[in-house]
């Protein structure tokens, strides 16, 4: 491999010659934030960039891998952190004008693994303020831009994650999800979004908006470099109430077993009664892909997903309006117009009403524990429609006039239910954007997403849909030099 093109390598392929030597991550981390500077400006995908201490971890991490004390596949590569994630000396601003001086004198659990497999944080991404949206273009910092085209939103709330992958400028990212945040700029941008289960990640550290519908995730541009992240991420952390005991594993291990004879259950209803004709065309090749692969496509009936979809958000708004109550009383003039409507929206939520709303939430758990009982996975379409204009808030979607805010409506009902889901791309748009598929897993089953999109990975229709050389520089090795 040349040298020339090492930001387009995966992880997997940049760790094995860091691990022999043939690369530092001095050269690695330089290469990245000369990237940074030549696309950041036009992208806005970074809110803080944190140079002299990557540049101190990168030496550091050079001299021990020099030493033979290699910590694994993390060890000196680049990763961004949503701007949500308390890193101590470090700005961390939620997107926001509230927290836009905020310096914690702590790390965040997600912080702490990350440095511990030898990670170089190299920025805090921009993001959505409050993480309260769907498009990533409300954020104190201004719109994040998507690398495909510049007029398009990249997906809220992991907006910069989304837009700082897909074009380049780290190697992976941790973005959090509350009603699709990470899966919804994954799918935008043409990366893999993992949302795990819920309890899997620690959320210590991280600036809640809903902490029963929370949760944080890696974003990357390969399905095994997904694996290889959550692999530091996950574990039980006490620091985290939410938090949940789950077995220690590789979630690389097996990743390429293929799926035939598996059986994957197509909802019958919901996913499909709101969705552009370019995300059904993308979504029935991707069917067709999966059952040339060997798998069994099964219809399996998904009840009551529209009630648990409004359990989600009415959730959400409970539970955010909760989070930014100070805020909305003492500074109200500090949280952007768009999030403070729909954080005030939430004060009319009675107690009776989130509490319907939690019956409902454990009744969709049970249902979809049922249907697990027939197939291994569930696919449908990530997102209903295509990416729209910066600012645009109304889209005309199968004949309806539809408010962005349903981008989040085939994401949100799995935060609702705590279970896994991954976005990998299925395919292009006529017009040149990506459209994602999600797979949708048993608890802790995140080790059997991974092989399905994996295997979804390896076929041709996922190769043309990841034509990167469409939207990262054209001028990278100008960069190296």
């Amino acid at each position: 491999m040349s040298k020339s093109n090492v930001l387009e390598w995966s992880i997997e392929q940049l760790s094995k010659s860091i691990k022999e030597k043939e690369i530092s991550p001095v050269e690695v981390l330089n290469t990245s934030l000369n990237l940074i500077s030549a696309k950041n400006k036009e992208l806005n995908a970074f809110i803080t960039i944190i140079e002299e201490e990557s540049k101190k971890a990168a030496k550091l991490a050079e001299e021990e891998i020099i030493n033979g004390n290699y910590k694994g596949p993390l060890h000196g590569i680049p990763i961004g952190l949503k701007d949500l994630i308390c890193t101590a000396g470090v700005k961390t601003t939620f997107g926001s004008e509230v927290f836009k001086d905020y310096i914690p004198n702590f790390d965040a659990e997600v912080v702490t693994k990350l440095k511990d497999a030898g990670a170089i944080l190299i920025g805090k991404l921009n993001m959505h303020a409050f993480a309260y949206g769907t498009t990533g273009d409300r954020s104190f910092f201004g719109p994040v831009k998507n690398p495909h085209n510049p007029q398009k939103i990249t997906g809220g709330s992991s907006s910069g994650s989304g837009a700082a992958v897909a074009s380049y400028l780290c190697y992976g990212s941790v973005g959090s999800d509350t009603g699709g945040s990470i899966r919804m700029p994954a799918s935008m941008c043409g990366i893999v979004g993992m949302k795990p289960t819920f309890g899997r990640v620690s959320k210590y550290g991280s600036i809640q908006l809903c902490p029963t519908l929370d949760h944080l995730g890696p974003m990357t541009r390969t399905v095994t470099d997904n694996a290889l992240m959550l692999n530091a991420l996950s574990g039980f952390d006490k620091k985290d109430s939410y938090s949940a005991y789950s077995n220690k594993e590789d979630f690389t291990e097996g990743i390429n077993i293929g799926i035939r004879g598996k059986k994957i259950g197509i909802p019958t209803s919901f996913y499909f009664d709101i969705i552009d004709t370019e995300v059904r065309r993308v979504f029935d090749l991707v069917v067709e892909n999966c059952r040339q692969l060997g798998a069994e496509i099964v219809p399996v009936e998904l009840s009551g997903l529209n009630e648990l979809l409004t359990a989600q958000q009415v959730i959400l708004a409970a539970e955010a309006y909760t989070s930014l109550e100070k805020y909305l009383i003492n500074t109200p003039e500090q949280i952007e117009e768009e999030v403070r409507s729909r954080a005030i929206a939430g004060m009319l939520i009675q107690a009776s009403e989130y509490i319907q709303m939690l019956q409902i939430k454990h009744k969709a758990i049970d249902m979809h524990n049922e249907v697990f009982k027939k197939v291994d996975v569930i696919l449908t379409p990530t997102l209903p429609m295509v990416p729209t204009n910066i600012e645009q808030r109304v889209t005309n979607s199968y004949g309806l006039q539809e408010h962005v805010r349903i981008f989040a409506r085939l994401t949100g009902p799995s935060n609702t239910t705590g279970l896994p889901a991954i976005s990998v791309p299925g395919g292009v748009s006529e017009c040149g954007l990506p459209i994602g598929v999600q797979f949708i897993g048993k608890a802790f089953a995140e080790a059997e997403l991974y092989q399905f999109a994996y295997a979804l990975e390896q076929t041709e229709i996922y190769s043309s849909a990841l034509s990167f050389d469409r939207i990262a520089n054209s001028n990278l090795e100008e960069v190296m030099e």
